[in-house]
């Protein structure tokens, strides 16, 4: 692994876990660092699903994958979001 895999992963992360704040229904008040862990897995997961439903590769931009992964970070982040508002409540 290189270090512009690394730096390439934690952008889309960061980029996918921003917008699925911005998808998520409500306030998220959770930490840009737990923002960036949700949207770096929901890059992995959301490919994951893109892989099994046949439309992770196709010519051009992979638009239906991202789709997909935007999914994956809007529920990531609103379950983290519930789990953490919890934990801080406490």
């Amino acid at each position: 692994m290189t270090i512009e895999s690394i730096l390439g992963a934690l952008i889309i992360g960061l980029i996918l876990g921003l917008l699925g704040k911005l998808f998520a229904p409500g306030k998220q008040a959770i930490p840009i660092w737990l923002t960036l862990l949700v949207g770096i897995a929901a890059a992995f997961v959301g490919t994951w699903i893109a892989r099994l439903l046949g439309v992770a590769d196709t010519a051009g931009i992979d638009w239906i994958e991202v789709i997909v992964q935007i999914i994956v970070a809007a529920v990531g982040v609103s379950v983290v979001a519930g789990v953490y508002g919890r934990k801080a409540i406490r």
